[in-house]
């Protein structure tokens, strides 16, 4: 082999490893990004199949269903747009209550979201930014009446409950 040919052949060698490494390190963050959907979104069928991704919105009032016999729980999220079944098998935050904004981790199986872990907000003023997005995508979000997307402190969760930002 001529030195030229040497040449080449190593800098051919080292392009190809480049790219070899470039391209795993594609495939792990690829793996590892948990992308944001609203439930409209999902409905839509912007949402990836078999892909992990996060869902957020407020718990649809009256809509938690607790299986006795185990850890799992059923309930719907809402945009104020649409609603979306979600299905959860473990220990709920404490925080996490109907009327209120979550998000969670997970995938769709069989057109119900699947979460393998659920995030409540942590106080009453907080709203996570996906689920505000959301909302104001909807037209449900009103900035000059924060307060009335807020569950009222005095009033127990239950199924006569109104949605917060619900007119009455």
């Amino acid at each position: 082999m001529t030195p030229r040919q040497k040449r080449m052949t190593f800098v051919a060698s080292l392009v190809i490893g480049v790219a070899i490494f470039v391209g795993l390190i594609m495939m792990a963050l690829k793996e590892n990004i948990n992308a944001f959907f609203s439930p409209t979104e999902i409905i839509q069928g912007k949402a990836p199949v078999g892909h992990s991704f996060r869902i957020g919105g407020l718990v649809v009032t009256g809509s938690v269903k607790r299986d006795p016999a185990s850890l799992r729980i059923n309930f719907e999220l809402t945009d104020g747009a649409s609603n979306y079944p979600v299905m959860y098998e473990g220990i709920l935050p404490d925080l996490f209550r109907e009327g209120q904004g979550i998000v969670a981790t997970g995938k769709l199986v069989d057109n119900v979201f699947v979460a393998d872990e659920v995030l409540a907000k942590h106080d009453e003023n907080y709203m996570p930014p996906e689920v505000a997005d959301a909302l104001k995508k909807s037209g449900k979000w009103d900035e000059e009446n924060i307060e009335q997307m807020k569950h009222p402190e005095n009033v127990p969760v239950g199924a006569g409950n109104p949605l917060p930002g619900a007119k009455p």
